[in-house]
């Protein structure tokens, strides 16, 4: 036999120890399985914190008249998507937007002075959305920008422990951008596309962290049977004896079971003896 078919053969061999060893203990890897999985199910939706993420689209794109003007002004658009990707991350930006969320309100209508026979009216404010208190280095590592190749449009997205909180986030930093960048690169081209909607459950991923801990049980189960099986010294087979520890096989000595009521002692032989004299 040569030594590849003896390597095919010792791989067949384990292969269908492995099999045996499976069946054998299918139990006990389906409760680890489970087991694991149930835990990484209650962990993942009660213990850890969620996160909620909200997007906002921005278009970069300067308007012209001019037709022939309008091909280079666009690919000069797409080529400074990058660095407002930088710009919108800047701590300028971010200082702006969380003044704005501590106190985020919008002029609706300017005040009006008071003229002859018509009173003052004071300036109309609307107010945005709850007020909230994030540092501009807190926005930085909750805020990420994406950008598409030969895009105008870029996504800014943030992530906040609350849907409400993730849209203020996003919307307070979109709309920062927009009114600073005319006077940071001397250009009004910026377009808010869609404000962000009320932010979605990013994290954690339930389903994927659950399967996560159903593999986890399989791979650990198969792990310990396989150790314990490989740290079992009983002989299981008599090629064994012969091929691994070169002992020559005299025979085989069958096993007798005898009944349990039925016990053999020297009065017993002597009866049994005396009754055949007789005979």
């Amino acid at each position: 036999m040569s030594a590849e078919q003896q390597n095919n053969e010792e791989v067949t061999i384990d292969l269908r120890r492995l099999f045996i060893l499976i069946k054998k203990h299918i139990i006990s890897i389906l409760i680890w399985m489970i087991g694991l999985g149930l835990i990484a199910y209650g962990v993942s939706e009660y213990v850890l914190v969620p996160k909620y993420t909200a997007s906002t689209q921005l278009l970069v794109n300067r308007k012209t008249t001019d037709a022939n003007q309008a091909y280079t002004n666009q690919q000069a658009d797409i080529n400074a998507v990058t660095t407002y990707k930088d710009i919108i991350t800047s701590n300028v930006i971010l200082k702006g937007a969380s003044k704005y969320l501590a106190n985020p309100v919008t002029l609706v209508k300017k005040a009006t002075p008071a003229k002859k026979a018509v009173k003052a009216k004071p300036a109309v404010y609307k107010r945005e959305s709850k007020s909230y208190s994030v540092s501009a280095s807190e926005l930085a590592s909750a805020i990420s920008v994406t950008t598409t190749d030969s895009s105008q449009v870029f996504t800014l997205s943030a992530t906040a422990e609350t849907p409400a909180k993730a849209q203020a986030i996003a919307n307070a930093v979109a709309k920062e951008f927009k009114e600073q960048i005319p006077k940071i690169m001397d250009v009004n081209n910026v377009t808010i596309v869609a404000e962000a909607p009320k932010g979605t459950k990013s994290y954690p991923k339930v389903k994927m962290i659950t399967m996560v801990g159903v593999l986890a049980g399989l791979v650990i189960s198969l792990l310990i049977i396989i150790i314990k099986d490989l740290s079992d010294t009983t002989v299981r087979e008599d090629s064994f004896m012969t091929n691994e520890l070169g002992l020559t096989n005299l025979g085989e000595i069958a096993h007798i079971t005898m009944p349990k009521d039925w016990t053999f002692t020297a009065k017993t032989a002597e009866k049994r003896g005396s009754s055949r004299r007789r005979v």
